[in-house]
Protein backbone atom coordinates (compact mmCIF):
# COMPACT_ATOMS: atom_id res chain seq x y z
CA UNK A 1 0.00 0.00 0.00
CA UNK A 2 2.89 2.51 0.88
CA UNK A 3 4.32 2.00 -1.89
CA UNK A 4 1.38 2.43 -4.37
CA UNK A 5 1.14 6.08 -2.46
CA UNK A 6 4.51 6.38 -2.90
CA UNK A 7 4.21 6.77 -7.06
CA UNK A 8 1.13 8.25 -6.98
CA UNK A 9 3.11 11.04 -4.34
CA UNK A 10 5.75 10.95 -7.10
CA UNK A 11 3.40 11.05 -10.02
CA UNK A 12 1.46 13.70 -8.84
CA UNK A 13 4.78 15.63 -8.00
CA UNK A 14 6.13 15.46 -11.52
CA UNK A 15 2.53 16.80 -12.71
CA UNK A 16 2.35 19.56 -11.04
CA UNK A 17 6.46 20.72 -11.02
CA UNK A 18 6.10 20.13 -15.24
CA UNK A 19 2.75 22.44 -15.26
CA UNK A 20 4.93 25.45 -13.45
CA UNK A 21 7.68 24.93 -15.36
CA UNK A 22 5.52 24.88 -18.40
CA UNK A 23 3.70 28.51 -17.59
CA UNK A 24 5.33 31.63 -19.00
CA UNK A 25 7.31 33.77 -16.61
CA UNK A 26 8.15 37.32 -17.01
CA UNK A 27 11.70 37.97 -17.76
CA UNK A 28 11.55 42.00 -17.82
CA UNK A 29 12.52 44.68 -20.51
CA UNK A 30 16.48 44.19 -19.84
CA UNK A 31 15.79 40.38 -21.65
CA UNK A 32 14.05 42.21 -24.86
CA UNK A 33 16.62 45.17 -24.80
CA UNK A 34 19.44 42.01 -25.22
CA UNK A 35 18.09 41.31 -29.07
CA UNK A 36 15.45 44.03 -29.70
CA UNK A 37 18.10 47.08 -29.18
CA UNK A 38 19.16 47.69 -32.86
CA UNK A 39 17.54 45.45 -35.21
CA UNK A 40 14.21 47.33 -36.02
CA UNK A 41 14.91 49.82 -32.66
CA UNK A 42 11.84 47.96 -30.98
CA UNK A 43 14.13 48.57 -27.22
CA UNK A 44 14.10 52.45 -28.21
CA UNK A 45 11.20 52.74 -29.55
CA UNK A 46 9.77 51.48 -26.00
CA UNK A 47 12.43 53.09 -23.94
CA UNK A 48 11.49 56.56 -25.21
CA UNK A 49 7.91 56.05 -25.10
CA UNK A 50 5.14 57.00 -22.39
CA UNK A 51 4.57 53.23 -21.63
CA UNK A 52 7.71 53.13 -20.06
CA UNK A 53 7.52 55.90 -18.33
CA UNK A 54 3.91 54.68 -17.04
CA UNK A 55 5.34 54.44 -13.64
CA UNK A 56 6.66 57.62 -13.07
CA UNK A 57 4.01 59.45 -14.15
CA UNK A 58 1.90 58.40 -10.94
CA UNK A 59 5.08 60.01 -9.22
CA UNK A 60 3.99 63.63 -10.50
CA UNK A 61 2.01 66.15 -8.60
CA UNK A 62 -0.98 66.43 -11.50
CA UNK A 63 -1.48 62.55 -10.82
CA UNK A 64 -1.02 63.00 -6.96
CA UNK A 65 -3.50 65.62 -7.13
CA UNK A 66 -6.30 63.10 -9.30
CA UNK A 67 -5.74 59.99 -7.18
CA UNK A 68 -6.51 62.45 -4.29
CA UNK A 69 -9.80 63.49 -5.44
CA UNK A 70 -10.63 59.53 -6.10
CA UNK A 71 -9.69 59.87 -2.51
CA UNK A 72 -6.48 57.83 -3.36
CA UNK A 73 -3.43 58.57 -1.15
CA UNK A 74 -0.46 57.50 -3.19
CA UNK A 75 -0.94 56.33 -7.11
CA UNK A 76 2.43 54.90 -7.03
CA UNK A 77 1.69 52.22 -4.47
CA UNK A 78 -2.76 51.56 -5.46
CA UNK A 79 -3.47 49.13 -6.70
CA UNK A 80 -6.25 50.31 -9.17
CA UNK A 81 -3.21 52.62 -10.53
CA UNK A 82 -0.68 50.06 -11.19
CA UNK A 83 -2.06 47.68 -12.52
CA UNK A 84 -2.32 49.92 -15.60
CA UNK A 85 0.34 51.80 -15.06
CA UNK A 86 3.20 48.62 -14.57
CA UNK A 87 3.62 45.30 -16.21
CA UNK A 88 5.16 44.04 -12.48
CA UNK A 89 1.99 45.18 -10.58
CA UNK A 90 -0.33 42.81 -13.54
CA UNK A 91 1.53 39.92 -13.29
CA UNK A 92 1.03 37.10 -10.92
CA UNK A 93 3.92 37.06 -8.53
CA UNK A 94 4.54 33.55 -8.87
CA UNK A 95 5.36 34.13 -12.83
CA UNK A 96 7.07 37.58 -12.28
CA UNK A 97 10.62 36.94 -12.97
CA UNK A 98 11.88 39.77 -10.95
CA UNK A 99 10.60 42.96 -13.14
CA UNK A 100 9.43 45.86 -10.87
CA UNK A 101 6.87 48.73 -11.30
CA UNK A 102 10.08 51.17 -12.08
CA UNK A 103 10.00 49.19 -15.90
CA UNK A 104 6.49 50.76 -16.25
CA UNK A 105 4.58 49.40 -19.01
CA UNK A 106 7.28 47.20 -20.73
CA UNK A 107 7.08 44.56 -23.12
CA UNK A 108 5.80 42.04 -21.72
CA UNK A 109 2.46 43.90 -20.67
CA UNK A 110 1.81 44.02 -24.90
CA UNK A 111 3.34 41.15 -26.11
CA UNK A 112 3.22 38.33 -22.78
CA UNK A 113 5.46 37.26 -20.60
CA UNK A 114 8.46 36.03 -22.23
CA UNK A 115 10.48 33.43 -20.60
CA UNK A 116 9.45 30.61 -23.59
CA UNK A 117 9.87 32.36 -26.17
CA UNK A 118 12.57 34.60 -25.47
CA UNK A 119 15.23 31.91 -27.54
CA UNK A 120 16.87 33.10 -30.77
CA UNK A 121 15.85 30.08 -32.27
CA UNK A 122 12.36 30.59 -31.04
CA UNK A 123 11.82 33.91 -31.96
CA UNK A 124 13.05 33.51 -35.86
CA UNK A 125 9.77 32.21 -36.59
CA UNK A 126 6.51 34.07 -35.82
CA UNK A 127 4.68 30.66 -35.37
CA UNK A 128 7.51 29.28 -32.87
CA UNK A 129 6.89 32.90 -31.08
CA UNK A 130 3.51 32.63 -30.52
CA UNK A 131 3.09 28.64 -29.97
CA UNK A 132 5.39 29.30 -26.90
CA UNK A 133 3.40 32.64 -26.05
CA UNK A 134 4.21 35.69 -28.02
CA UNK A 135 0.98 37.77 -28.15
CA UNK A 136 0.54 40.12 -31.17
CA UNK A 137 -1.36 42.97 -29.61
CA UNK A 138 -4.51 44.52 -30.53
CA UNK A 139 -7.20 46.88 -29.69
CA UNK A 140 -8.54 44.28 -27.27
CA UNK A 141 -5.68 44.01 -25.40
CA UNK A 142 -4.97 47.94 -25.07
CA UNK A 143 -8.66 49.04 -23.84
CA UNK A 144 -8.00 46.81 -20.94
CA UNK A 145 -6.13 50.41 -19.88
CA UNK A 146 -7.22 52.54 -22.30
CA UNK A 147 -10.63 52.65 -21.09
CA UNK A 148 -13.31 55.58 -19.35
CA UNK A 149 -12.54 53.57 -16.14
CA UNK A 150 -9.04 55.69 -16.38
CA UNK A 151 -9.71 59.25 -14.33
CA UNK A 152 -7.52 61.13 -17.58
CA UNK A 153 -9.10 59.25 -19.83
CA UNK A 154 -9.08 60.42 -23.18
CA UNK A 155 -10.86 58.62 -26.44
CA UNK A 156 -8.93 55.82 -27.45
CA UNK A 157 -8.62 55.98 -31.44
CA UNK A 158 -6.82 52.45 -31.56
CA UNK A 159 -5.04 53.38 -34.87
CA UNK A 160 -4.16 56.49 -34.27
CA UNK A 161 -1.69 55.56 -31.17
CA UNK A 162 -0.87 52.34 -32.48
CA UNK A 163 1.11 54.05 -35.13
CA UNK A 164 2.83 56.35 -32.30
CA UNK A 165 4.11 53.06 -30.83
CA UNK A 166 4.79 50.84 -33.80
CA UNK A 167 8.01 49.10 -34.06
CA UNK A 168 8.19 46.10 -36.76
CA UNK A 169 10.51 43.44 -36.96
CA UNK A 170 12.27 43.44 -39.71
CA UNK A 171 13.66 40.30 -41.41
Amino acid sequence: MMKKLSIVMACLLIFVSSTLLAQHKYVGAAKCKMCHMTKGKQYPTWSESKHAKAFETLKTEAAKKIAAEKGIADPSTDAKCLKCHTTAASTDPALNGGIKNEEGVSCESCHGPGSTYKAPAIMRSREASMANGLIIPDEKLCIKCHNAESPTYKEFNYATFNAKIIHMNPK
